[in-house]
């Protein structure tokens, strides 16, 4: 003879029923709640941001291309001479000035990345306006540092603070808004590890910025403890070839990690 296997449907039947209920009492203890909704017309600049994406995402044909940089020097320099710093200029050295040159130094040996594509023609820009996203009450803002290449770190830090000053007033002005040639967002203040960011339209190219994380590498044959930074940029590919785009952040890295390439311009 065989013998049946066992088998509990009651369990089974049980636990069926069981889930029914509970399913049965969440939903009456929602049931006619209120659907409440708020309607507000969007600001001149949210309208003018969409609108940025938007011709972005219509427009141009992105690529986004990532590096990451080890942030053990520009931490170091920033911890020597923080106290002095903050004595003479009546203000902290934060990480943007770095990355500001570093940008300017990549955009002058590539650019095509400092240019623009308008129908037929490539406009080139012998001048350098850096964009530097900043988050204010009406949305992320991208006030644009004029002629960077001709300020010092403390006059980039000293420009960004007064916008950041004027976006906490909603003091912003259009024009402090316009021009810009390159734009550089950092996600990481919010803890973004990393994020694929939109181009600032008619712009061909954006250095995303990310959190910094301590995480182990391998360095010269060791595995290491180190302070690590995600970099995006994404980038118009009509305007752009992949090697380009990855030596310009090649270049962005290099200045990072040997800041005192920037100083001496090699």
């Amino acid at each position: 003879t065989t013998q049946s296997p066992t088998s509990t449907p009651s369990v089974d039947a049980k636990k069926t029923s069981d889930l029914t209920n509970h399913l049965a009492t969440i939903l009456a203890k929602t049931a006619g709640l209120p659907e409440l909704i708020i309607r507000t017309p969007m600001t001149q600049i949210r309208k003018k941001i969409a609108k940025r994406l938007r011709d972005a995402q219509n427009t141009m044909v992105m690529l986004t291309t990532f590096n990451e940089i080890d942030m053990t020097q520009i931490i170091a320099w920033r911890a020597k001479y923080k106290e002095a710093f903050q004595q003479k200029y009546k203000t902290s050295l934060g990480f943007m000035p770095f990355f500001v040159k570093a940008a300017v130094s990549a955009l002058q040996e590539y650019p095509q990345i400092n240019a623009f594509l308008q129908e037929k023609e490539i406009i080139y820009h012998n001048y350098y306006h850096i964009g530097v996203a900043v988050a204010s009450e009406r949305g992320l803002v991208v006030p644009v540092i004029r002629h960077a290449d001709h300020l010092s770190f403390i006059e980039i830090e000293q420009v960004i603070q007064g916008y950041v000053e004027k976006a906490k007033q909603n003091q912003l002005d259009l024009s402090d808004l316009e021009g810009g040639t390159f734009t550089i967002s950092n996600g990481g203040i919010f803890g973004s590890l990393l994020s694929t960011p939109i181009l600032n339209f008619p712009q061909t190219a954006i250095l995303g910025m990310h959190k910094i994380e301590d995480r182990p590498i391998a360095l010269d044959g060791q595995v290491v403890i180190r302070p690590m930074m995600y970099l995006a940029m994404s980038y118009d590919h009509r305007m752009v070839d992949g090697r380009e785009s990855v030596q310009f952040l090649k270049r962005i890295k290099d200045c990072l990690e040997n800041p005192e390439r920037m100083i001496l311009k090699i």
